[in-house]
């Protein structure tokens, strides 16, 4: 009996214990108070005056007061206007051979824009500046295909390579949303949209598309066939005669001006849906996308 009334005197000397105080025993969580600043909660974080708080701060470039580092720099006249040029992305000699021998591309058919996108492995992105092919001469001494193929743009050395093996060349040009359609041709014939007409070179490129140096879709086909004797005398080879060759049909097709596509012209739509092809009727409409 003693030893429970010992027990009983030691749990009543036991100092009591409130709410608050376990809280503050160890080991126990105790709630974080969030610290903040009046600066910060009147102020939204921006603090006290200046540019920061009144969003004033000074323009990209901007260099306390000293002259731009690109005011500094003299302007080369190379760069002149480079944002706004026409770009063409290369196609090589080599590479267009190894489409052909791979059965990419047909020889036998007319070679255009839409037939080299056609094998995805070139792309243009008219977004990008991209006015069509540069056949470059990569691959030129290798170069064995008869071909009419049509470029936006070619050396001297591509033209006599082509011309050497019996084929033809023609130098085109295309405005943007004639580009547009040649990229991807399944992508606009699925619009069943009209067939727009080409419009004409702008100056700075009339004078390479009119001359027959360059093989221009506008020169005189006269001084083309003169070019393409003295071109055949300058590089010491003799040129076939296509009069008399079995594809001289293939060899000698042009498109008209306006025309982009080869056996489509200007205002027809083509609905694949149905596997139509709806030719304009009216008169006006038609001398429309003639002239």
């Amino acid at each position: 009996m003693a030893s429970i009334e010992k027990a009983l005197n030691l749990i009543k000397q036991l100092p009591r214990v409130s709410l608050g105080n376990i809280r503050d025993l160890p080991g126990s969580r105790k709630p974080k108070k969030k610290q903040r600043s009046g600066t910060t909660r009147r102020k939204h974080g921006r603090g006290n005056k200046g540019q920061g708080q009144r969003n004033t701060l000074p323009r990209l470039g901007f260099e306390g007061g000293n002259t731009p580092f690109y005011l500094i720099i003299p302007k080369e006249p190379y760069y002149k206007g480079h944002a706004e040029r026409r770009q063409y992305p290369p196609l090589s000699m080599l590479q267009l051979q190894r489409m052909i021998d791979l059965g990419r591309v047909d020889p036998e058919q007319p070679v255009d824009l839409a037939t080299v996108c056609n094998t995805r492995l070139y792309h243009i992105d008219p977004a990008k500046k991209h006015f069509g092919i540069n056949l470059t001469e990569e691959g030129a001494d290798i170069f064995t295909a008869r071909i009419n193929i049509e470029v936006q743009w070619a050396s001297e050395l591509v033209i006599a390579s082509i011309e050497r093996n019996g084929g033809a060349i023609t130098t085109r040009y295309f405005d943007p949303q004639c580009l547009h359609a040649l990229a991807n041709p399944l992508k606009f014939f699925q619009k069943s949209v009209p067939i727009p007409r080409c419009k004409l070179p702008p100056e700075d490129a009339l004078e390479y598309y009119t001359s027959a140096k360059s093989r221009g879709y506008l020169a005189d086909p006269e001084q083309v066939k003169q070019a393409r004797l003295e071109l055949a005398q300058k590089y010491g080879y003799e040129l076939p005669n296509l009069s008399s060759d079995p594809l001289f049909d293939m060899l000698s097709l042009r498109k008209d001006t306006r025309q982009i596509f080869h056996g489509l012209e200007p205002g027809w739509v083509v609905n694949l849906k149905h596997r139509q092809i709806l030719k304009p009727k009216d008169e006006e409409y038609q001398a429309f996308y003639r002239s």
